[in-house]
């Protein structure tokens, strides 16, 4: 989806600004969001966020870039890397300034495929790994010591299709990340309804599959995304076709997956059109979040400790259409979402007890944004 570059573009700019200028908060945390459009001032921008009160400044413009996608942060807050939908299909590097967060572009790479979807990086920071989704691979990529982008070292090209006579699709891989063991890979097949393990060799970066390679879900459902348990007991799968979430028992020391239950992400009563996309699990591992986009929601669901079943708690407006991505503040207080069709973000608190969310303030405007990241604001 193209976007103009005027489109709250005089808004943009008057924040970026006061953003340069302003004294950050002691409680201060920068914000990247991704805007998934082509253009002049179209790419990233950058907001501040209060982690004591939730608020949210207007995001302003500071770097252009070509379909940002999901993107991520090092560890480190030194680099960022982000996949690049159209044209072209690719992966990029970007170094962040320590003082201001500004972006530095430092190289880009053909991701291998169509449509990349999801970037992560390996545990000792040496690999980005990326899935392309129309491309139906993963590939694997070497980190120069700089953070940028070097040669391809994997790639992966998954063949079939879904058996759902319905739906019937072909490969498409939607997402890859470590297990929290940092001994595996699990990547997501939307297309052919299957999580995939590989390991990945530290020194070469080659990714090899694992025994035993994969897991099902129930036909037609595409999984997209992955969340572990902060134990690495259990992993749940977000499917998007299905709108629902698949447990599977982990084992950490084969790489092994055992299915338990799936649950909806709707309402009982729910009769629209949606598809699940994002699935985070809290840091306290208590409480499990998802996203519809058609029903426009955040289903809320609690966790029990011993089993790891899902119990639903609440669903709630995201106040705006199309939530794609979210992400936890650092302290584990405010969940950020943003709605990707009527360009806004929105905060909600999450009660420390129940897990339940409540609306923070306003949506606050952001151009056709994808996806977000917080940055500690450094001094």
């Amino acid at each position: 989806m193209q976007r103009t570059a005027t489109r709250g573009f005089s808004i943009l700019l008057a924040a970026f600004l006061a953003i340069l200028s302003g004294p950050a908060m002691a409680t201060d945390m920068f914000v990247y969001f991704g805007a998934h459009g082509k253009g002049p001032n179209i790419g990233f921008s950058l907001a501040h966020f209060d982690t004591e009160t939730g608020k949210l400044t207007t995001p302003a413009f500071l770097q252009e870039a070509v379909a940002p996608a999901y993107f991520i942060l090092r560890p480190d807050g030194k680099r960022l890397y982000t996949c690049n939908s159209y044209p072209g299909s690719a992966v990029s590097a970007y170094a962040i300034d320590p003082v201001t967060a500004k972006l530095t572009f430092l190289n880009q790479k053909p991701s291998g495929g169509g449509d990349p979807s999801y970037v992560s990086l390996d545990p000792s920071g040496r690999y980005l790994m990326v899935a392309n989704f129309l491309g139906g691979s993963v590939a694997v990529f070497a980190l120069r010591p700089d953070g940028s982008i070097g040669e391809r070292t994997a790639f992966v090209q998954n063949i079939g299709a879904s058996l759902d006579p319905n739906n019937p699709q072909h490969a498409h891989a939607h997402s890859i990340r470590f297990d929290p063991s940092n001994r595996f890979v699990l990547m997501a097949d939307l297309g052919l309804d299957k999580l995939f393990v590989y390991r990945l060799d530290p020194k070469t970066g080659a990714l090899q599959p694992n025994d035993p390679p994969s897991a099902s879900v129930a036909t037609g459902s595409g999984p997209r995304h992955t969340a572990f348990d902060p134990d690495g007991r259990f992993v749940y799968a977000i499917n998007q076709t299905a709108n629902s979430i698949t447990r599977f028992g982990w084992d950490s020391n084969r790489g092994a997956l055992t299915q338990f239950e799936t649950v909806s992400t709707l309402p009982e009563d729910f009769k629209g059109e949606s598809t699940g996309a994002e699935i985070l699990m809290h840091p306290s591992g208590k409480f499990l979040y998802a996203t519809n986009r058609g029903h426009n929601s955040i289903a809320v669901f609690s966790v029990q400790a011993n089993t790891g079943r899902l119990t639903p708690i609440q669903h709630i407006s995201t106040q705006g259409k199309t939530p794609r991505n979210a992400d936890f503040d650092p302290t584990g207080r405010w969940l950020l979402v943003t709605n990707q069709d009527s360009d806004n973000a929105v905060v909600f608190h999450i009660d420390p007890s129940t897990g339940r969310l409540t609306q923070n303030g306003q949506p606050i405007p952001v151009p056709a944004p994808f996806c977000e990241r917080f940055l500690p604001v450094r001094k």
